[in-house]
């Protein structure tokens, strides 16, 4: 695939090593970009409108949900699927992220293969959305 051709994700997450590691999942079939913070994000996602954003729910300062409002309320950016990515374990952090329009929900800790399909799957539908 041509590298100006792969589709894009955001990856939002406030731990360094889950950057890293998403990082290295999915960087042989996207481009990647990668924030630690909540502003960071919504900046980002402005300035190049991505695929596809990973998000952790729970960062200092600005929460995923917090981060996820703000992205809903932007021309620009309202559209773009999100996966929330979280250590949360209560079912009710899930069922609100599912309840305000979370494309997909991935807990951590993830295994290489469920986030590659889980990502696949989003990507799939934007691109089939894209050329309709």
């Amino acid at each position: 695939m041509d590298v100006d051709k792969k589709n894009s994700v955001l990856i939002v997450d406030d731990d360094s090593s889950v950057l890293l590691e998403l990082n290295e999942i999915l960087k042989s079939e996207y481009k990647i970009h990668a924030v630690k913070d909540g502003m960071s994000a919504l900046e980002k996602a402005n300035e190049y409108a991505p695929d596809l954003i990973l998000l952790d729910v729970v960062m200092p300062d600005m929460n995923g949900f917090d981060v996820f409002a703000e992205l809903r309320r932007s021309e620009k950016t309202k559209e773009i699927p999100i996966i929330f990515i979280t250590g949360d374990r209560k079912e009710g952090s899930k069922r609100k992220g599912m309840a305000i329009g979370a494309a997909d929900y991935i807990r951590k800790p993830f295994s290489a293969v469920d986030v590659k399909i889980r990502v696949s799957q989003q990507i799939r539908i934007v691109n089939f959305l894209r050329d309709s």
